[in-house]
């Protein structure tokens, strides 16, 4: 797919929209692919340190934004009724929108948008096959085109008649610049004789609260058959050092160094569960919610399995406890195979995990979701 690239002189006004730590590393990409196209563009909108560095304005920062759950939401009702308000306002002085994942809030944006005439392009599309099935034509209806990252996801939305373009997964543009194992158990203080055990709690403070916790009970009864494991626990960036105040064991900001160099994982469902996927790392897939929020979710859900590494698979490769499921004994009992390098568990995940990278297409994700927001600009003008 080839297109020419409007004149470096043009200066278009490009609202990028995400709202949680996996929608700022896709828009960071994104910004830096027109940033080298566009040169003179204006980049503003929603996101996180990484679209900043990349010459985004913020107008919110995720601090704001990552809100999980629907009883959670409520008590931020205010807060987002004015930043709708705020973003609508916006919407008539810009020249296109690429909203990306965070559904709840950006479906709406992008009907303004479409009512406004704006061309609306949507990134990483909500996931209609897991649950409310009711918003691909709504998807469909709002926006020019959909770049998705799935490719199971192209027949599903394109029924629902929306213009649909599978762009490859994201997570495969990342260069492989991973530190080796010596650097990073010399750099955070690790022993490198100790199998490590990687605990990925979440990059929201509400996953870090019902999470943390649960994970390093896990983890304690773990040891008592390992001693030898040496939990270690990944942050995200954009959340403060103080949540892991106490934790009794190391913090570390380099999740994929993390992932690469640990035997096993517990690792909280979402975008992670695929990166431990990448990684080639067994793991284990827990999520908690509020009692209210689980409630509902278990209506609309329509898949057997949560985690994304499944999904991507056809198959269940990791073990998933959900809710009431996910308690300690039931975690640590899952994970106790994973940490052996010998055992059939960990071997047949291994086995699976590493079918998982040739499903996701070719790297080169951002680039085409530029492309396909620069031929936008080019219908409009």
């Amino acid at each position: 797919m080839q297109r020419s690239v409007p004149d470096s002189g043009d200066s278009p006004t490009v609202l990028l929209l995400a709202g949680e730590a996996s929608g700022d590393h896709h828009g960071a990409g994104v910004a830096r692919a027109l940033r080298r196209r566009l040169p003179n563009a204006r980049l503003l909108g929603l996101g996180g340190p990484l679209m900043q560095r990349e010459g985004v304005e913020l107008l919110a920062g995720l601090d704001e934004l990552a809100v999980m759950g629907f009883a959670e939401i409520v008590g931020r009702l205010e807060f987002f009724r004015d930043l709708e308000r705020r973003i609508t306002s916006l919407v008539w002085s810009t020249d296109l929108v690429i909203a990306i994942d965070y559904p709840g809030f950006n479906m709406r944006i992008a009907r303004v948008a479409h009512d406004a005439g704006r061309p609306v392009l949507y990134y990483i599309a909500p996931k209609v096959w897991a649950s409310r099935p009711g918003r691909a034509k709504r998807l469909a209806a709002v926006t020019d085109r959909v770049a998705v990252i799935f490719p199971f996801e192209v027949e599903i939305l394109e029924a629902a008649g929306a213009t649909v373009d599978y762009v490859g997964n994201p997570l495969l543009d990342r260069p492989d610049d991973v530190v080796d194992a010596a650097t990073f158990h010399e750099t955070w203080g690790l022993d490198p004789a100790r199998p490590i055990l990687a605990i990925l709690p979440g990059s929201r403070k509400q996953e870090i609260e019902r999470h943390l916790g649960l994970f390093l009970q896990a983890v304690d009864l773990v040891r008592r058959s390992r001693p030898d494991v040496q939990p270690v626990i990944s942050r995200a960036a954009t959340l403060p050092r103080a949540l892991y105040r106490d934790v009794g064991c190391p913090v570390v900001d380099d999740t994929r160094a993390l992932l690469r160099h640990a035997r096993a994982g517990l690792v909280k469902s979402g975008t992670s569960t695929l990166e431990a996927a990448l990684e080639g790392t067994p793991f284990v897939v827990a999520y908690r919610m509020s009692p209210l929020s689980w409630q509902i979710v278990k209506r609309v859900l329509r898949v057997k399995n949560v985690s994304l590494a499944n999904l991507v698979a056809g198959a269940d490769i990791v073990p998933e406890l959900l809710q009431d499921d996910a308690v300690p004994e039931g975690l640590a009992e899952a994970l106790s195979p994973l940490l052996d390098d010998e055992s059939p568990e960990h071997r047949k995940q291994v086995d699976g995990l590493s079918k998982i990278r040739g499903l996701l297409g070719t790297p080169g994700a951002s680039e085409r979701v530029a492309e396909l927001g620069i031929g936008l600009l080019q219908v409009r003008a």
